[in-house]
């Protein structure tokens, strides 16, 4: 196995359908100008309430990239 160098990025996602969303979404957007994603490690997790229910998650991401 090849040693591989990783850059760190920090994404804050969110959404109104729940943690799982809020990350796929940031990792997705991410994805479209940064390449060689291979991990990411949640490092924070939010949310909104309204009404005594959760209306909003935000998640905070770190996501390693490697350096070619």
């Amino acid at each position: 196995m090849s040693a591989h160098t990783y850059k760190i990025l920090e994404l804050v996602g969110s959404s109104t359908e729940g943690t799982d969303h809020a990350i796929r979404d940031a990792i997705a957007k991410a994805a479209l100008t940064v390449k060689n994603m291979d991990w990411y490690e949640v490092t924070e997790s939010r949310g909104h309430i309204a009404n005594g229910k959760v209306s909003h998650y935000q998640v905070t991401i770190k996501v390693g990239f490697r350096l070619e």
